[in-house]
């Protein structure tokens, strides 16, 4: 389900000529049957709607006051969003003025057209920080910052909801905010000129009659038919290689599920990156599931889980419960073996919570390939994400079917990437569509898109990150990268042996290592493979190839250029910036 709730406005909404009629209050309570939550968002006073309303208990939430008030009609409990109250001064001069039919609620002070210009002029006058929102007539004056978007968030947040889930109705100047705020926004046909054209759905039904059109609309397919309209929401991945002016490519950041894969250090948690920072800045939630500690250092989410301690399903759970609050789930405390168990007892908790609030929007799993094995015979029984799911992996062919059967869009980097899209199609039987011809390898920041089903790919230059992706670096260069994936300098006999298992180590024995066991490595291009392939840093394995090819430089030289292209992408701590660190990050 993606609408967990209905947020509607009251005059001109709900009711008409101050009151709602019997056929609209049998619409909202058949909503509620449908596990729905009802939010009222008005502009007037508490007092004066209770009196109107014969039913508020109808309403899991009343916002009044044009957002400066949240009232819970089970409980009678009031909840100011502001504590900024009217000054008696500014009430007292505009009846000095002659203004007429003014209402002082807790923080709103109301009167009507035409006395917005004395409104105005008195503010000016006071040196007062307030601001004035019309509604039809209506002449409002709030703190700022105050009006039915941020009013209603208020409420949601007491609700456990994410605006990304709430449809919200009304039909005036101050239910712009509203409709914009929320996934879906609509207006009924009395509404305003200038809300219907910003709404993205416009009722044939006036008043209450509009609102039970919504309603049936709500029960019948939860407006699936209103989704193609909700472009405002699309995420940017990029741009149709050489139509950076007109050939934008989007995702739907409620249908989507991606598949990101390609070759080591070629980019494709750069991309996830960018989808992340761009899901986090619109207010969608996330949950990153983290093999390998990746993510360890995202400042957009709560990171659960260590090397040294695994994460418990139930503190992954109870953070997500809060909707402006991203998980990444650590696992590095927990053995590569048990990790896909470790998944198949996260991912119900997960599922139940989507069900009940539509959170968290997206999944990213990283690995894909550890956590869905292809032989795991339990990956059939999870319960399957339908859409807002990431699976990134260097091995699609290693992910189980199930995963691979729920992918709708392909993202492919690195090194023959038309080649990795026909297997992929060879996996789910799927006839491969025609592509580019991209035998090599893909530059950074370009990638080969498929829309699955669709008769063609093509090449995306992505979008890039709006701020610089730090997430390898405390692992990268201090942690232990295990002995399977630490560079080792052995020289061209095989003489040496010594193990470099972070970036730290391996230039502290670069500048130990002789000449010609420096030179060795370099000039097989050794330290760009490790750099790509284990650190998964394409771009700084991209700047390592450059400098190994240059046959012009000393050893000297080579060494020092390295360390320069290491050290401005990896800065160490003032504290670690001499010395060596243990498995453990601790100095020895």
């Amino acid at each position: 389900m993606r609408y967990h709730a209905l947020a509607a406005d009251y005059d001109g909404t709900l009711a008409h000529h101050g009151t709602i009629d019997e056929a609209t209050w049998a619409a909202l309570r058949k909503l509620r049957e449908s596990g729905r939550k009802l939010v009222m968002v008005t502009g007037r006073q508490l007092d004066e709607l209770l009196e109107l309303l014969p039913h508020p208990d109808v309403f899991d939430r009343i916002v009044a006051e044009n957002g400066a008030l949240v009232y819970d009609p089970a409980t009678r409990e009031l909840r100011p969003t502001s504590d900024v109250e009217p000054p008696a001064r500014f009430v007292e001069a505009l009846r000095r003025r002659g203004v007429e039919r003014i209402a002082v609620g807790h923080t709103i002070v109301a009167t009507w057209e035409p006395h917005q210009a004395a409104v105005l002029d008195v503010i000016r006058q006071q040196g007062l920080e307030l601001q004035v929102i019309f509604n039809k007539g209506a002449v409002m004056v709030l703190p700022p910052g105050v009006n039915k978007a941020t009013g209603l968030a208020a409420a949601l947040l007491e609700l456990g909801l994410s605006a990304h889930n709430v449809v919200a109705v009304g039909d005036a100047e101050n239910d712009h905010a509203l409709l914009q705020s929320c996934e879906c926004g609509a207006a009924v046909a009395n509404a305003l000129v200038a809300l219907k054209e910003r709404a993205d759905l416009v009722l044939a039904g006036d008043h209450g009659t509009g609102v039970r059109e919504l309603i049936d609309h709500l029960l019948e397919d939860d407006l699936a038919s209103v989704a193609p309209r909700l472009g405002r929401h699309s995420l940017l991945l990029g741009f149709l290689l050489g139509k950076a002016d007109h050939g934008e490519v989007t995702l739907d950041p409620y249908a989507a599920n991606v598949l990101i894969c390609g070759t080591s250090g070629s980019g494709k948690s750069t991309i996830t990156n960018g989808l992340l920072e761009r899901l986090c800045k619109r207010g969608y939630q996330y949950a990153i599931i983290d093999p390998e500690g990746d993510y360890a250092t995202d400042e957009r989410a709560v990171v659960l889980g260590a090397p040294k301690r695994a994460p418990l399903v139930s503190e992954i759970v109870d953070v997500l419960k809060r909707p402006g609050e991203n998980v990444v789930v650590n696992l590095l405390g927990i053995a590569l073996e048990h990790r896909p168990e470790f998944f198949a007892q996260l991912l119900p908790g997960l599922s139940e919570l989507r069900t009940r609030t539509g959170r968290p929007h997206w999944l990213v799993i990283d690995e894909a390939h550890h956590l869905l094995p292809t032989g795991w015979e339990h990956a059939a029984d999870l319960p399957p994400r339908p859409h807002g799911t990431i699976y990134v992996t260097v091995h699609p062919e290693r992910v189980a079917p199930v995963a691979l059967a729920a992918i709708n869009t392909v993202i492919i980097v690195g090194e023959a990437p038309g080649r990795t899209l026909g297997e992929l199609c060879a996996l789910r039987g799927l006839p491969a569509p025609e592509h580019p011809d991209l035998s090599g390898r893909l530059p950074p920041g370009q990638a080969l898109c498929w829309r699955v089903g669709e008769r063609e790919a093509f090449v995306v230059q992505v979008e890039p990150t709006k701020s610089e992706h730090a997430r390898h670096s405390r692992k990268y260069m201090e942690g232990n990268l295990g002995r399977d994936r630490a560079f080792y300098f052995r020289g061209a006999e095989g003489k040496l042996n010594l193990k470099a298992h972070n970036l730290q180590l391996f230039l502290l024995m670069a500048d130990g290592v002789d000449d010609e066991t420096w030179t060795f490595h370099l000039h097989r291009g050794h330290y760009s493979a490790w750099l790509r392939e284990q650190v998964k840093d394409g771009e700084l394995a991209d700047l390592a190839d450059h400098i190994e090819r240059d046959y012009a430089l000393t050893p000297e030289a080579s060494r020092a250029a390295i360390r320069a292209a290491v050290e401005k992408r990896y800065t160490l701590p003032a504290d670690k910036a001499s010395g060596i660190v243990d498995a453990d990050g601790q100095r020895v």
